[in-house]
């Protein structure tokens, strides 16, 4: 396709042939005209935010949910510094996210015109790529480009940044190229791994006597077949599992082999196991420092196996002893084949003991509380909320805390895409604009962001647009009345001095949520839990959930800063003094 159309009209055309259904964005001067082509086009969705930040995260969440690329559309100057958060927050968790920011025309570039900002300088550390466009004619080949950077290799976020004048010019418009990866000779990433390397991985998992495979975040963004090609791997080999926070789903939680989350709130089983394993395979992770704990003792006696599409991340953490880079879906596909045409098989004898020695650890069930009949422990009510939504098509969003490490804990994933979530980055204000933006490109699904009471105030203006569009999505709060991971460290490694981690204003968020225009609910009893979560899934609006929970609950089993996997606190050894102390200090006679 070839002919005369102005920049705007190039933006608009250049989506709808990329697929792009939804857009997330805020108008301002300096994208006016696209704006005026939105409003005269059909077939492309505009999403009007209240914030850009909410944009960046709703455009986060379509594409974590969909697996396709997110789109937002941005103002230039504070519009684009709005989306610096949500463009870092992709980047660190691999989110294919285009961004289109207006820029002041080109002749007032550099001149601090209004709403002027060096955006394509101020983006640099936190995108795969960006482009300024000058010639309105070198704007279609950009945006083609741009989609693919964003979507190949390791997916991550990109910005093009657009003058207002190059929006209004007038030049030719050509349709993306077939092959695009072809077209762009500086960026072609590895996609199929060495073959003499795979072959090397299968010998040592054959020859293993405890071997562990640790998944994470890669697995999901390379897509279904590679979820479906390692949960296949896991039975033809009877290996155990386990998975990063951004891992969650690849492989199904009711798995028998499953050992639950690794890491600082991971399960004990999971990170003895770890720990003590003579071979680590590590398949679409990245050794996040929350994974390893001290990386001098991690993992200290096993041969370590790096599968990622990053040659980046090789060795950037953690030395290992066979990387394999490549995506992690043709890796999987040529281990399986391996795998089942091999004479070697694994060490039955051995990797039985291996499992007893597993099932010993899981035996202290590191996830263990003491319930409560008079107050919601918020354990309990994340339990509850698991099940009176895992028969259905339920999407999963959280802020950042407690309440987030506690729906990695006790909600239990069993499909890739479910779970929306910030891994790397840890931004309160997530969840609601991401399920925001699985609500769109789901509107069937139920959405629903688990938010501490903290966190959810970060972007509650979002539930203006979530009523706006129909979208009813629904935000269960966790209110404990703290910033609960932060009082948490605060007990635990700065002598209980809980400096400025509780609120005592915090709104009525029934009275708030009608105020929107949407549902507000509110709970205090156990006994009353189950009934509201059912209305609440019921309401075909957007609802807060003022789910009032132990104060000073704690999340536990936890590796303490600066511990290795295997000195773990585990509830029964730490959770009830933390909370006497807690009590003690502040005088408040809570739980």
């Amino acid at each position: 396709m070839t002919r005369e159309m102005t920049g705007a009209e190039m933006v608009i055309q250049a989506l709808k042939d990329q697929g792009v259904d939804t857009i997330f964005g805020y108008p301002g001067g300096a994208v006016l005209p696209i704006y005026d082509e939105i409003i005269q086009q059909e077939g492309l969705e505009h999403i009007l935010v209240r914030h850009e930040q909410g944009a960046g995260h709703a455009a986060e969440g379509y594409a974590r949910s969909t697996g396709k690329p997110g789109v937002a559309l941005v103002t230039s100057g504070p519009g684009a510094t709005n989306m610096v958060t949500a463009l870092t927050d992709a980047m660190l968790d691999s989110i294919p996210l285009v961004c289109i920011s207006g820029q002041v025309p080109t002749h007032l570039i550099g001149n601090d015109a209004f709403q002027e900002c060096d955006t394509v300088g101020i983006t640099r550390p936190c995108t795969k790529h960006n482009w300024l466009v000058r010639n309105v004619d070198d704007l279609p080949r950009i945006l083609h480009e741009a989609f693919y950077v964003a979507t190949s290799g390791r997916p991550g976020p990109v910005v093009v940044d657009i003058p207002k004048d190059v929006q209004f010019a007038t030049g030719t418009y050509q349709g993306p190229t077939p092959n695009p990866a072809a077209a762009h000779k500086s960026y072609r990433p590895q996609v199929k791994g060495d073959a003499a390397g795979i072959r090397k991985v299968v010998e040592l998992m054959a020859a293993a006597k405890k071997p562990i495979l640790y998944t994470g975040g890669g697995v999901i963004n390379s897509g279904p077949q590679a979820c479906r090609l390692l949960r296949e791997l896991v039975s033809l080999t009877g290996f155990p599992i386990t998975s990063t926070l951004m891992g969650l789903g690849a492989y199904p939680a009711s798995g028998e082999n499953w050992l639950g989350m690794l890491g600082m709130h991971g399960t004990y089983e999971a990170n003895m196991t770890m720990h003590d394993c003579d071979l680590m395979v590590c398949i679409g992770a990245r050794f996040d420092d929350r994974i390893t704990g001290r990386t001098d003792a991690f993992s200290p006696n096993s041969i370590k196996i790096h599968i990622d599409i990053d040659p980046s991340s090789i060795n950037k953490t953690v030395n290992v002893d066979l990387p394999i880079i490549g995506d992690v879906g043709h890796v999987l596909e040529d281990m399986v084949r391996l795998w089942r045409s091999s004479s070697k098989k694994a060490d039955e004898k051995a990797l039985k003991t291996w499992w007893q020695q597993i099932d010993a650890w899981r035996a202290r069930n590191s996830l263990a509380y003491k319930p409560n009949n008079d107050i919601i422990m918020p354990q309990y009510a994340i339990q509850r909320l698991y099940e009176l939504t895992k028969h259905r098509k339920t999407f999963i969003s959280t802020e950042v805390g407690q309440h987030q490490m506690w729906a990695a804990q006790f909600y239990g994933f069993e499909e890739p895409n479910r779970w929306l979530t910030s891994g790397g980055l840890g931004t309160m204000g997530y969840g609601l604009p991401a399920a925001i933006g699985a609500q769109v490109a789901h509107r069937d699904a139920l959405c629903v962001d688990i938010a501490g009471d903290a966190s959810i105030l970060m972007n509650i203006q979002e539930m203006s647009t979530a009523v706006q569009f129909g979208l009813p999505v629904k935000v269960f709060i966790l209110n404990n009345q703290y910033m609960g991971m932060v009082r948490q460290w605060q007990q635990l490694l700065h002598g209980n001095r809980l400096s400025h981690s509780y609120t005592d204003s915090l709104p009525d968020f029934v009275k708030l949520a009608e105020a929107y225009g949407g549902v507000g609910l509110r709970v205090e009893k156990p006994g009353d839990l189950d009934g509201a979560i059912e209305e609440m899934i019921a309401v075909d609006k957007p609802v807060l959930f003022d789910c009032r929970v132990a104060n000073l609950a704690n999340c536990f089993p936890m590796i303490p800063s600066g511990k290795a996997h295997n000195e773990m606190l585990l509830p029964d050894e730490a959770n009830d003094e933390a909370v006497a102390n807690a009590i003690s200090a502040e005088g408040k006679s809570l739980v």
